[in-house]
C-alpha cells in the first residue's frame, strides 16, 4: 500500500502510476551517457554498489517543474512543502512494483547552508562564511517518467506518471523509455569508453596547481581553536572542512562515468543543474522513508578495503584495515556520539516509543573501502510532513559535531565559505511518499569550468593538527586525481 507525505492543504495536482517491467539487457553507463543528452537529467546510482545500498538506480530528465529556494528568500518551510504536496497519486492502490523503487516524484539537492533556516541560531551574528558559489539553496525537478534498474534482480522498471490536462498519454511515456532501452540493447551508437577512463595516480596530485579556501596555517589555528572549545565543554566533537578548485574543462558525465568505474558508491548521483553540475558519489545514506518507517546511517571511520599484492592483475582484501577500523577507540567513540545525536533527531518526528537503533556500530564491506557504521530509525508520526522531517534531522550529524547546534556555530565562525551542496543531501523525495537522502561528501560541484572539491573529518579532544591535515588532504586527492584522469584522456 502507497503511503503520502501529509500535506497542510488540500490542494495538490491528483497523478496516476503507469508502469511496465522491461526484461532488456543494457549497458548502465551507456544509458547515462544517453540521458545526458536530455534536459536537466537527474541520475542516482548507475553502479554495482547500489546492490549493498538501496538497491536501486534511476534515469530521469525533462522535468515537469523545477522548485528552487535561493539564500535570502523567505519562508523556506512554507514554499518548499506547497511544492512536495503539489503533486500527489490519484488513489492509493497496490502494486507490484519491487517495495522501495522511486514510483516518480522529485530529484534534486538541499545545500548544507540550509541550516540557516533550520536553526537560525546556529548561524547567528556576523556570518564569515562567503557564498562565492550562489547556487540555489535548493534544487528539485519533478519527474514523471523515468527509468528504474533493480540491481538484486537485474531489470529494469519503467515508470511514467498521468497528469491531469497532460498531452502525453502514459503508454507513450513508457513506450519512449522502452524505445530508448532497446535502443541501447541493439545499438552501437552510444558507448562509454570506459577502458580509456584511466586509474587515477593518488599519489601524483600537484597541489601547487589547486587553490584553497585556506593555507595549512589558517587550517591549523583553527584545529587548536576547535580542540580548546572541546577542552572547555562546548562540544564533543567538531567535523571541520576545506575546499579545493582546480580547473575543469571536459563533460561533467566523464567524471561520472570514471566515479562510477573506479570509486562505486551506493549513493552515486549526477545532477545537471543548467548552469551548475554535480558528481557525487556519496557511500553515505541521510534518511530513507518507506512505509511510515525512517531510518538514517551514519558513517564514523573509513580504511582503504583492498592491497596490491604486487601483480598488476591481483588484490587482496585488507585485514589489517579492518581489524584496526573494528577496535578504533577514537571512532567508536565518534561514532557513539552521532548515534546518540541522530536518536535525539529521529526522537522529534517519531511515534513515542518507536525510536530504536536499528544496527549498532557495524563495519560494512564496499567495493574500494570498509565503513564504520549504524543505522537508527523509527515509526514516523502521521501528522509528520517532510518539512518536520528535515527541520528534525537536517543537517546529518555525522558532518556536523555534537552537540549539532553548537558545532554548526563553530563551524560558521571558522571556514571562510559556505559549504553548499557538500555535507547537504541527494536523492529523491517520491510522489508515494519514500525519500531517500545521501550525505554529499565525496562530491565534486563543477560550474564556470571550475571543480570544487571539499573535504572535511571529525576533530576531537586528542587529533593531532598535522594528522587531521594530511587526512583532509589525503581525501581530497583521491576526487583530485579523478579530475585529472578524465581530463588528460
Amino acid at each position: 500500500m502507497t503511503t503520502q507525505i501529509v500535506a497542510k492543504t488540500d490542494k495538490y495536482i491528483p497523478c496516476k502510476l503507469h508502469y511496465k517491467k522491461a526484461c532488456i539487457s543494457a549497458d548502465l553507463p551507456a544509458l547515462s551517457e544517453l540521458f545526458t543528452g536530455r534536459k536537466l537529467p537527474s541520475i542516482l546510482g548507475g553502479n554495482t554498489a547500489k546492490a549493498e545500498a538501496d538497491g536501486f538506480s534511476y534515469w530521469a530528465a525533462e522535468p515537469k517543474g523545477i522548485f528552487e529556494f535561493y539564500a535570502g528568500q523567505k519562508d523556506l518551510f512554507g514554499k518548499l512543502q506547497k511544492a512536495i504536496v503539489k503533486y500527489k497519486l490519484a488513489e492509493e492502490f497496490e502494486d507490484d512494483l519491487p517495495k522501495g523503487i522511486f514510483r516518480g516524484g522529485w530529484i534534486g539537492y538541499f545545500s548544507y547552508d540550509l541550516g540557516r533556516y533550520i536553526e537560525p541560531t546556529a548561524f547567528g551574528g556576523q556570518a564569515t562564511m562567503a557564498d562565492d558559489l550562489k547556487m540555489p539553496l535548493i534544487r528539485l525537478c519533478f519527474y514523471d517518467r523515468l527509468i528504474a534498474y533493480d540491481h538484486i534482480e537485474g531489470t529494469f522498471w519503467l515508470i511514467a506518471l498521468r497528469l491531469p490536462n497532460d498531452t502525453e498519454k502514459p503508454e507513450g511515456k513508457l513506450a519512449a523509455l522502452e524505445s530508448a532501452l532497446c535502443g541501447l540493447a541493439k545499438s552501437r551508437k552510444v558507448r562509454v569508453s570506459l577502458p580509456r577512463l584511466q586509474r587515477a595516480d593518488i599519489d601524483n596530485v600537484d597541489f601547487s596547481q589547486i587553490s584553497a579556501n585556506m593555507d595549512k596555517n589558517y587550517y591549523l589555528k583553527a584545529v587548536k581553536k576547535i580542540k580548546r572549545y572541546i577542552y572547555d565543554g562546548d562540544v564533543y566533537q567538531i567535523n571541520f572542512s576545506q575546499r579545493f578548485e582546480c580547473d575543469f574543462i571536459t563533460r561533467p558525465i566523464d567524471l561520472f562515468h570514471w566515479q562510477n568505474r573506479h570509486n562505486p558508491s551506493g549513493y552515486a548521483a549526477y545532477i545537471d543543474g543548467r548552469n551548475f553540475h554535480i558528481v557525487s558519489a556519496s557511500p553515505e545514506m541521510f534518511i530513507t522513508i518507506q512505509d511510515g518507517i525512517i531510518k538514517t546511517k551514519p558513517i564514523k571511520g573509513t580504511r582503504p578495503h583492498l592491497n596490491e599484492t604486487g601483480h598488476p592483475q591481483a588484490k587482496q582484501v585488507n585485514t589489517k584495515n579492518f581489524s584496526d577500523l573494528l577496535f578504533s577507540e577514537k571512532e567508536q567513540a565518534e561514532l557513539n556520539m552521532i548515534i546518540d545525536l541522530e536518536r535525539n533527531d529521529v526522537a522529534k518526528i517519531c511515534e513515542p516509543g518507536t525510536r530504536k537503533v536499528i544496527q549498532s556500530r557495524t563495519i560494512e564491506t564496499y567495493p574500494t573501502v570498509f565503513h564504520a557504521v549504524a543505522t537508527v530509525g523509527g515509526q514516523l508520526r502521521e501528522d509528520a510532513t517532510f518539512c518536520d522531517i528535515l527541520a528534525a534531522m537536517f543537517p546529518g550529524g555525522s558532518i556536523t559535531g555534537a552537540p549539532k547546534i553548537r558545532a554548526m556555530e563553530i563551524i560558521n565562525q571558522t571556514e571562510p565559505t559556505a559549504r553548499g551542496v557538500y555535507t547537504g543531501s541527494i536523492g529523491f523525495i517520491g510522489i508515494d511518499g519514500s525519500v531517500c537522502l545521501n550525505i554529499a561528501i565525496r562530491t565534486v560541484i563543477i560550474t564556470a569550468q571550475k571543480a570544487f572539491v571539499q573535504t572535511g573529518g571529525g576533530i576531537v579532544a586528542d587529533s593531532d593538527p598535522e594528522s587531521e591535515w594530511e587526512e583532509t588532504l589525503t581525501k581530497a586527492r583521491a576526487l583530485l586525481a579523478g579530475i585529472n584522469s578524465v581530463q588528460q584522456r
